[in-house]
């Protein structure tokens, strides 16, 4: 199975704009960006498998693969609770730093941690691979949960994962051959 993780493009969004789980609007290059990305890829099977988060920025960019889509609430980015759709400048600093120090382990207030994220994406990779629905999936989500993929399909610390770099619009595959996950390339 080639399994195609595809971070969503870039969104309209003030620099500092604490938004994991929030529904903003893409930018207005992403007809140009999406062009870009289907160009990374090779011609999709006729049992593709489209898998994307279920938020608009992702969302948008599976339907122009002109396929049905599967949405996962699983594949979200991080729940940032009270800090969703507010500027990090304007967090308290002491609450903002203790985080910055410990996410892997501390969420934001009425958020979850990147350990949370870690067990849902895990939880996620495990049934995709037992369910083997097609031999080419795409996985349209977002950069936390990119990483979090990275962590788990290695096996590394969590704090880890945050050693891949995941530039928006760029696209990783991996390959799941006889119980086996191979990564051909990251970030392209």
């Amino acid at each position: 199975m080639d399994i195609y993780l595809i971070r969503h493009t870039k969104t309209e969004t003030v620099t500092g704009l604490c938004y994991g789980q929030s529904d903003v609007a893409l930018a207005d290059s992403f007809v140009a960006e999406a062009r870009l990305i289907h160009k990374k890829l090779p011609d999709l099977s006729p049992d593709c498998l489209i898998i994307s988060s279920p938020l608009t920025r992702c969302v948008q960019l599976a339907e122009t693969f002109l396929k049905p889509i599967e949405t996962d609430a699983r594949l979200q980015e991080v729940n940032f609770g009270d800090w969703e759709n507010r500027r990090f400048d304007e967090i308290d600093t002491n609450l903002l730093k203790n985080w910055a120090e410990n996410f892997v382990t501390i969420s934001p207030p009425n958020g979850e941690s990147f350990n949370d994220l870690c067990r849902r994406v895990g939880n996620f990779w495990d049934e995709l691979l037992v369910k083997k629905q097609s031999e080419q999936v795409l996985v349209i989500t977002h950069a936390g949960i990119i990483r979090a993929l990275f962590a788990h399909v290695l096996q590394l610390p969590a704090a880890n994962a945050f050693k891949f770099r995941v530039d928006v619009g760029s696209v990783h595959k991996l390959q799941h051959i006889n119980d086996y996950t191979y990564i051909h390339y990251i970030n392209q």
